[in-house]
């Protein structure tokens, strides 16, 4: 017995049925006469690889990171520079 081919077009809408328009898998399954597994695979493949995605977002938190970093480096010296002057003003007699 061989197993049934359909179109791209065919996989496309019944994906669409269910990720754009939110049909329930089953509903989708009993109206075109697929099995449900078929239309997850189907849904699966058209959807987006997320390793692209995170990996984007884990530059990001770098570059964030390094940010900060540089931002909280040039407030301690900015800190330390303003205890100096505190101790010199302190120190000097009037």
């Amino acid at each position: 017995m061989g197993s049934q081919r359909y179109t791209p077009e065919f996989k496309e809408e019944a994906v669409r049925q269910i990720v754009d328009r939110g049909y329930s898998v089953a509903d989708v399954s009993d109206r075109l006469g697929v099995s449900a597994h078929s239309l997850y695979e189907w849904a699966k493949a058209v959807k987006p690889d997320k390793t692209e995605e995170q990996a984007a977002a884990l530059i990001e938190a770098k570059s964030e990171v390094l940010k900060l970093r540089a931002r909280l480096q040039r407030t301690e010296e900015e800190r330390d520079i303003l205890k100096k002057a505190a101790r010199y003003f302190a120190a000097e007699p009037e």
